[in-house]
């Protein structure tokens, strides 16, 4: 009998943390996920299982701890850690909360600095904590992948903030995963896609030609239960696991 697998999904009220929950709870993946709003993660996190409960009514699924918070906040990362120890640990943590910043977006020598600390907080300073604090509770083999960019490696005008968050977190998933060889870790490009932070990325502009963050889930996929070892990849370039080919 497999082992039911555990994962904690950051900003997984919409977008691509809830098309990449709902792909995992579908395989019957316990979930910690979490997202600033408390009405959007619930409804979300009740999303995640079609079946009603009592009466018709949708209820949210016994296998799916939401924390609504901030990832910028310590007490909603100690939580969150609460969350995954009650379980008895995690195999997988995904990073996918992220600030884009002012929209539009200003150019950098125009760039607010206090607005730029809080852009650093979620995208840069967030995932490492939470990732000093997930890390005794990793299963041996467990994996860890950090949400960045194309922004990270090209420079895109008025693209300075967020894409140098995006660089720094590339970086440390690398060190990361040369401190840590015993786990696999990872980051990811999910590509462009249509989602609501994008279209803050793009105010005013049609962007219905990009693709539903569904279409990144089967890399995604790969990425968890694959062999590929640690590394930066971009989702849509990679190939689904052959289900006899996944792993632990």
């Amino acid at each position: 009998m497999t082992e039911t697998r555990t994962a904690l999904i950051t900003g997984a009220s919409r977008g691509l943390g809830l098309a990449l929950a709902r792909s995992l709870a579908a395989d019957g993946w316990k979930l910690v996920v979490d997202a600033r709003t408390a009405g959007d993660l619930d409804a979300a996190a009740t999303d995640l299982d079609p079946s009603p409960g009592p009466m018709g009514r949708q209820v949210k699924p016994p296998g799916v701890v939401a924390v609504a918070g901030d990832v910028a906040s310590e007490e909603h990362r100690l939580a969150l850690r609460r969350a995954v120890a009650d379980l008895g640990g995690i195999d997988v943590v995904v990073h996918n909360a992220s600030r884009l910043g002012p929209s539009p977006q200003p150019t950098l020598d125009t760039y607010p600095l206090h607005v730029l600390r809080g852009v650093y907080a979620v995208n840069v300073f967030a995932p490492l904590r939470l990732t000093q604090l997930l890390l005794p509770h990793l299963r041996p083999g467990g994996r860890i992948v950090f949400v960045t960019s194309d922004a990270s490696v090209e420079p895109y005008g008025g693209w300075g903030g967020y894409g140098s968050s995006k660089a720094a977190l590339d970086q440390i998933a690398a060190v990361l995963a040369a401190e840590h060889p015993e786990f696999r870790i990872y980051a990811v490009d999910p590509g462009d896609m249509n989602t609501r932070m994008h279209q803050e990325a793009f105010p005013g502009e049609d962007i219905s030609d990009r693709p539903p963050p569904e279409a990144s889930v089967p890399g995604l996929r790969e990425i968890l239960t694959g062999r590929l070892p640690s590394g930066r990849y971009q989702a849509r370039a990679l190939p689904a696991v052959p289900p006899l080919e996944a792993v632990r």
